[in-house]
């Protein structure tokens, strides 16, 4: 039950935790992963990654490095 936007925005999220994740694109900038995923925007992308994942993408990129 949801609109195609939020039907492809998931799949950008999904491909943006796997850059944030990816130890070999360390160099990347959050806006970089942002555009490489597909988001036209900062904001938006921090928007979407929050209301889908439940933190921003710089607290997910830090808690992905722990583990």
């Amino acid at each position: 039950n949801q609109n195609f936007y939020g039907f492809i925005n998931k799949f950008r999220v999904e491909k943006a935790k796997k850059l944030l994740s990816d130890r070999e694109l360390d160099k990347y900038s959050i806006i970089g992963i942002a555009y490489e995923s597909g988001f036209n925007s900062k904001t938006s992308f921090n928007t979407t990654f929050k209301k889908i994942t439940g933190q921003t993408p710089s607290e997910f990129k830090k808690n992905s490095s722990v583990l």
